[in-house]
């Protein structure tokens, strides 16, 4: 009879190790789980929303405009923040009357995923670094992004995957564009 019980306590024990184990992998290797903490992105993205990101979406290709990513925050690398790339690595790109136009180009970048008519500021140029990243929030008008960040790029070590769905409140797929 004792000797029962101490197989069903380790088998339990070798359940509950490898659930951990595995829990852990797939947060560490897998996804990032993360919690949206303001209204930077609200329009797709709403505060306190709980979202999964990839951490496989770069292993093979590089981030891309439009992508929504969770990265480390350059001020505050202990923060995980949520935002929208805008600006690609090399690039110079500037915001006149609220819209963001990448080098000389006459027409600004498309924008319609915001959700409302930004600001009419100006503000640039920025001229992103190699292997850095202009972020900003889908509600441009109160977002605290790279537009207003003392170290005003993400580099690409800090990506740490491209958000995908949001699973609470309910399920919601993230497209990019």
């Amino acid at each position: 009879m004792k000797a029962n019980i101490k197989k069903e306590i380790a088998s339990w024990a070798k359940t509950i190790a490898f659930s951990v184990l595995l829990a852990v992998f797939i947060n560490k290797v897998l996804i990032v789980n993360a919690m949206v903490p303001t209204g930077s992105m609200e329009g797709n993205i709403m505060a306190d929303d709980r979202i999964v990101a990839s951490r496989l979406s770069y292993i093979f290709s590089a981030p891309k405009r439009f992508d929504i990513v969770v990265f480390r925050y350059p001020d505050d690398r202990s923060t995980l923040y949520v935002k929208r790339i805008i600006g690609l690595p090399g690039e110079t790109l500037s915001i006149r009357q609220g819209k963001v136009y990448i080098g000389d180009s006459a027409e600004p970048l498309d924008d319609s995923f915001v959700p409302e008519p930004p600001r009419l500021e100006d503000s640039g140029p920025y001229i992103v670094p190699a292997d850095s990243y202009f972020m900003m929030g889908d509600n441009r008008n109160c977002s605290a992004d790279s537009r207003y960040w003392t170290n005003k790029f993400v580099a690409r070590s800090e990506i740490l995957g491209k958000a995908l769905l949001r699973y609470y409140p309910g399920f919601h797929l993230l497209y990019s564009k």
